[in-house]
């Protein structure tokens, strides 16, 4: 390795573990290009969000921290939000630029900045999502139009977090407002406001006149492209969160009904060609190699992607897991995960360790020898040792824990996953608020006999309940789940998803 390795975050929104034919041989949606990013690096059987939602997603990714540490205790943000990530907080791109290393960012942000107001203020509040709420408003997030100042540069965006450059949108590509921001800088005033369309879905409000939503993909993959070429000759980060296979459901022209299955399958296969895009890059630049690529999803697949339509034609995104996006089940956040590093990872292998995408601030930190502080990655563990194919002995994390939608949390041990609902806290069946009488408060499954999380065991085991409770108890009061100095929580562990918090 003449280098330190370039390093690229291929993000997919709300794209299903069963959605990749390399990892569920009964796909139909065949991923020609992810499969060959496989067939050169690991696949993760066991890899996960650290939520079932965007937001809380992006904010472990980049910070090594689980999202519920920050004061975003449920739901996400919206396009008119404030900065999530607190003031001083290390990211991976921080370290990494520390590190003589160039960043850029291409995409969906989604997790807040300060948009500046005529009046001089800044944007405030935080909005939940909401499936099946075609014209959502938030309400407590939006400001009219006319009060925000698109003319003046945001603050506290990419560029404070550790991107020397940025090029992408606010929020979710169906969320208002519809502007690409460069740097802190919006490309194009809003001058007219859009309509929802029906299957593609997004809500109506602002838009630039330089803003087409069925652009947005091809023209931040043009961005990653070219960045690529043009600093190839020093080492890179590039983090590009897709707007896709999200909603707005938008493949273009050579993508619609080549999957044989909806809107949705075609385009996982504009996804898949991105990928495809990205990797041609690098091969063009010759930095394949000396590359480390890592392709996720933020969270499960949504069930915007007609879930019962696709079950029809036999193909399911959550692959034979329960559950989908916002769920507290696996299916909420038990991704598509794979990396690819020639010169660190064998290729073709199969990696059945259970990880999360929070650890890899960590692993990348020892990739580039950098001793994080007590203060940062509060939840990170290196995967670097099942990267390189070492005998681990044990399990490299000592438990996980996840979050759902409503705030939610599970926390999963080996076999073992203890959920602190009576439901699934998300979108599926059964609801909040909506469990049988004489549901139990919290559930209990032995993922390694009952992969479909159907028989609660909370009462034949009440020794790995407690033991377990005790442990997430420990993870919240000491404000991280890795061994180092206690760290403080932002805002208050208030919600009622934490009635079996004790002292807290």
């Amino acid at each position: 390795m003449s280098r330190r390795p370039n390093i690229v975050y291929i993000l997919a929104d709300d794209m299903g573990y069963g959605d990749l034919s390399c990892l569920n041989a009964d796909s139909k949606i065949r991923t020609e290009h992810l499969d060959r990013l496989r067939e050169g690096g690991m696949a993760f059987t066991d890899g996960h969000s650290s939520s079932a939602v965007c937001t809380p997603s992006r904010y472990s990714i980049l910070t090594g921290r689980y999202n519920w540490r920050s004061r975003l205790k449920q739901g996400v943000t919206g396009g008119y939000s404030k900065a999530l990530i607190e003031d001083g907080r290390l990211t991976v791109a921080e370290m990494l630029k520390r590190e003589g290393y160039r960043t850029a960012c291409f995409g969906k942000w989604h997790l807040g900045w300060d948009w500046e107001s005529r009046a001089g203020e800044q944007g405030s509040g935080r909005a939940g999502e909401t499936p099946g709420k075609a014209n959502q408003s938030f309400s407590a997030d939006l400001r009219k139009i006319e009060d925000v100042d698109f003319m003046k540069p945001i603050t506290n965006g990419p560029t404070t977090r550790g991107f020397e450059h940025f090029f992408g949108i606010a929020a979710s590509l169906d969320m208002p407002p519809y502007v690409y921001v460069e740097d802190d800088m919006a490309t194009a005033v809003p001058d007219h406001e859009t309509e929802d369309r029906g299957f593609a879905f997004w809500r109506n409000g602002p838009t630039a006149p330089d803003f087409v939503h069925e652009e947005v993909l091809p023209k931040l993959t043009q961005g990653v492209v070219d960045y690529i070429h043009a600093n190839r000759d020093e080492p890179f980060f590039v983090y590009f969160p897709l707007p896709a296979p999200h909603t707005p459901i938008l493949p273009m022209p050579e993508f619609q009904g080549k999957s044989n299955t909806n809107a949705y399958g075609d385009f996982c296969l504009q996804v898949d060609w991105t990928v495809g895009q990205v990797m041609e890059a690098l091969e063009d630049c010759g930095l394949t190699e000396d590359t480390i690529v890592v392709f996720a999803a933020d969270n499960g697949c949504s069930p915007r992607a007609d879930l019962t339509h696709l079950a029809a034609l036999s193909h399911l995104p959550s692959y034979h897991f329960r559950g989908h996006k916002a769920d507290i089940y696996e299916g909420g956040h038990r991704i598509p995960l794979i990396v690819r590093w020639p010169d660190g990872i064998t290729a073709g292998s199969t990696c059945d360790e259970t990880v999360c995408l929070v650890d890899l601030i960590a692993t990348v930190a020892e990739i580039v020898g950098v001793d994080l502080p007590d203060d940062a990655a509060e939840d990170s563990v290196s995967n670097l040792p099942v990267w390189s194919g070492d005998d681990v002995f044990g399990s490299l994390r000592e438990a996980t824990v996840h979050s759902s939608v409503n705030g939610s949390f599970s926390i999963r041990k080996g076999r073992w996953k203890l959920e602190m609902c009576p439901g699934s806290g998300g979108w599926s069946y059964p609801k909040p608020g909506d469990e049988p009488n004489g549901t139990p408060p919290i559930q209990l499954y032995d993922l390694e006999a009952d992969i479909g999380e159907q028989r609660n065991m909370v009462t034949d085991r009440e020794d790995v309940v407690e033991e377990l409770t005790k442990l997430l108890t420990k993870y919240v009061k000491e404000g991280r789940s890795t061994p180092s100095e206690p760290q403080k929580n932002d805002g208050q562990l208030h919600w009622p998803q934490l009635n079996w918090l004790k002292d807290a």
